[in-house]
């Protein structure tokens, strides 16, 4: 016996497509992402032809370059260290390489460069100042308070009239001077206590820096030794500048005068010199 269900009018079959919703959703994003990459892709050409344009653009070259400082560093040097800055673009002028290459010099102690657009470079050289002359063998060289080797005394330094200093140097090292520091910077406090008395400081003539806690100063026109010690330079030269006459008249014919104690001073006259 069959028994049949009377069909409800109310109930439909859902009709349903499987896939097709989702694909034309992925459709539309697929699009949607190729239109942002084609987008981008656009602005990243435009940036780049910008950038290209503005790093290429005639008036941000470097046109001027203004040096300040050099005094013993001559123009022709400056412009053998800055060889292709000039036309170069200054927003990627490769600055700190420059200022490497300036450095070099052992005039130089310190170099700065800055850009000031459109198109100029300032340097600003800060030069060494020679304290001194160092004797190495038969040669003379330029030095600075920090016992930095400058040059080559010769002819065209003849206007420097600076105390020669012994007892700076050490054992060569690959053929180049070497400067014993503590012992150079002896000898620049003797030098730097003394520069207020002018008259005084152009009388030193040499400075011997071997022991380096006992600066031993000759003046012009005075063979006697003057044993300084390591402080109140200026003081004890003073002291003895005052008494030189007196001390002659006792001691004629002076070795040396230890000026290294508070209340006395020795002298040792030049006839007892160890033979």
């Amino acid at each position: 016996m069959s028994v049949k269900a009377p069909t409800e009018r109310r109930f439909k079959r859902a009709k349903v497509k499987p896939g097709r919703k989702k694909s034309h959703a992925m459709s539309r994003m697929t699009w949607r992402a190729a239109r942002w990459a084609l987008a981008i892709a656009v602005m990243g050409y435009a940036c780049y032809r910008a950038t290209h344009l503005v790093l290429h653009a005639s008036v941000l070259q470097v046109r001027k370059i203004t040096v300040y400082g050099n005094v013993r560093l001559s123009n022709g040097a400056v412009r053998e260290s800055l060889h292709g800055l000039q036309g170069s673009s200054i927003l990627t002028a490769d600055l700190p390489s420059y200022r490497q290459k300036l450095l070099a010099s052992p005039w130089v102690a310190d170099v700065a460069l800055r850009r000031v657009l459109p198109s100029t470079v300032e340097v600003f050289i800060s030069e060494r100042q020679p304290m001194g002359l160092c004797r190495f063998g038969s040669d003379i060289f330029l030095i600075d308070a920090h016992g930095t080797v400058i040059d080559q005394f010769g002819p065209q330094y003849a206007e420097f009239d600076l105390p020669i200093i012994d007892g700076l140097m050490q054992s060569p090292s690959a053929g180049e001077p070497a400067i014993d520091e503590p012992r150079a910077e002896l000898a620049a406090r003797v030098i730097e206590a003394v520069a207020p008395r002018k008259d005084l400081a152009q009388r030193i003539s040499q400075i011997d820096v071997h022991d380096a806690h006992d600066a031993v100063v000759l003046l012009r026109k005075d063979p006697a030794l003057l044993h300084l010690g390591e402080e109140r330079f200026l003081e004890r030269l003073r002291g003895y500048v005052d008494l030189a006459e007196a001390l002659r008249e006792r001691v004629p014919d002076m070795d040396y005068v230890d000026l290294r104690f508070e209340d006395r001073i020795y002298v040792r006259p030049a006839s007892t010199k160890t033979r």
